[in-house]
């Protein structure tokens, strides 16, 4: 999958990916999913993204994943 609104540059925010060339890291939008937000919710706290960077951000995230073991504690 290409992403579009994910960049990465290592000279900003440390090189961790970030949407469009802000300093709006993913994890920081992924985060704020995670914790419950809307997407309106998201966008009124800051107002240079648009919801497609959203949308991307959650696509990025799951593909980051996606193959990898994590360390999951098993069920009782």
């Amino acid at each position: 999958m290409r992403f579009e609104r994910i960049t990465i540059e290592p000279n900003k925010m440390g090189g961790v990916p970030c949407i469009r060339g802000m300093r709006i890291p993913v994890a920081t939008v992924v985060g704020m999913v995670a914790e419950g937000m809307s997407v309106e919710e998201i966008l009124a706290d800051f107002p240079d993204l648009e919801a497609g960077d959203v949308r991307e951000a959650l696509q990025y995230a799951a593909e980051a994943v996606r193959g990898r073991e994590l360390p999951l504690r098993l069920g009782a």
